[in-house]
């Protein structure tokens, strides 16, 4: 299959240390080198590196391949500027050569963790397999919740479905983005519903066709940015004017045939500081501490020093992170929101902080 990576986010929820020019996709959060190269390291089984593609931004696009030495520069696509991700998704599909669109493409996160790698791939092969047969239009990867999450979307399907069940790939009845607690409840508790875990397969040329049926205005677009001899100031102003939607809301919500492989793999998308924390191992007080960092009389907490020190006495259930020019501090459960303190930088203008 090939390969697209998306490594075009900026990662506002992991303020303090993701940054503008640093975000999440390139920081080592883990000790296993930075996500997007760990992520093309889980795929390349699947894909080669001459068949992977990366999706970043044009001010991303150096930093991004330094991480990624054995891909070929060419395959490393710089959005003309930010938008979402239907239309970044349908620009790099557009860009690539015919050949390549005729195939089985996988999209998928570059800032995602997963400890059971060899059942990730096995999970997207039964998905690419049912893409090849025909059997949907678009296969998504559903991850069975572990905790009722109110910060991702869900997957109805509609029977229920064992996670790492061989050959399985079921109907998709309805997403739901991110619910509230009760229903957060529900949607564990049912046995069909599922964290979408933001990647699909598809043909390309099929992807193509269904943006032009669904969202023309945005297809009509990527016909454009694909015209030869257009500068780059006029690529900027084209890619500028498309429709900024998600794939999710865009596409995905209004296709009929869409199915869903479940995956048991340790799937995490390391989406907040609190989710991180769930990917590392705790000491025997549920403290986990990434960096210089002491506990005293203290439970359940995150600790992270990026440089200097941290240190608690008596707290629980916090998130203490601490920078060069920086130290962020929010309970675990609300670490969510810390992109509400990304926001009123922007508005105080203190552009030296992000």
């Amino acid at each position: 299959m090939i390969g697209l990576i998306l490594a075009g986010g900026i990662g506002s929820r992991f303020w303090p240390l993701s940054r503008r020019r640093r975000p999440k996709q390139l920081l080592d959060l883990l000790g296993d080198g930075s996500l997007v190269a760990a992520t093309a390291r889980r795929v390349e089984p699947l894909c080669g590196a001459e068949r992977t593609w990366v999706c970043t931004t044009g001010e991303l696009a150096a930093a991004v391949a330094a991480e990624l030495p054995g891909l070929d520069s060419s395959r490393i696509l710089g959005e003309p500027s930010g938008r979402n991700t239907a239309p970044a998704i349908g620009w790099a599909v557009r860009t690539m050569p015919e050949a390549a669109r005729r195939e089985v493409i996988a999209v998928m996160p570059s800032d995602h963790w997963v400890a059971d790698e060899d059942a990730f791939r096995e999970a997207l092969g039964r998905g690419a397999m049912a893409v090849e047969r025909g059997d949907h239009d678009v296969v998504t990867v559903g991850i069975a919740p572990a905790w009722p999450e109110t910060g991702y979307g869900y997957l109805e399907l509609e029977v229920p479905a064992e996670p790492g069940a061989p050959g399985g790939v079921e109907p998709v009845l309805r997403f739901t983005e991110k619910p509230d607690a009760e229903k957060a409840a529900r949607f564990k508790a049912s046995g069909r519903h599922f964290w979408n875990a933001g990647i699909f397969l598809f043909r390309g040329t099929v992807l193509l066709d269904l943006y032009r049926e669904h969202l023309p205005e945005l297809a009509a677009g990527l016909e454009q940015l694909a015209a030869d001899g257009l500068d780059a100031a006029r690529r900027r102003e084209i890619y500028a004017g498309l429709e900024s939607v998600s794939i999710d809301y865009g596409l995905m919500e209004r296709i009929d045939s869409i199915g869903c492989v479940v995956a048991d793999c340790g799937w995490n998308d390391i989406g907040s500081w609190g989710l991180l924390a769930e990917a590392l191992p705790p000491d025997a007080d549920g403290n986990r501490t990434v960096g210089d960092a002491l506990a005293v009389d203290a439970r359940d907490n995150l600790l992270f020093a990026d440089e200097g020190a941290v240190a608690v006495i008596g707290v629980e259930g916090l998130a203490v992170v601490r920078t060069g020019d920086a130290v962020l501090v929010v309970p675990r459960e609300r670490a969510q929101d810390v992109r509400e303190i990304v926001e009123r930088l922007v508005a105080r203008g203190r552009l030296d902080l992000l």
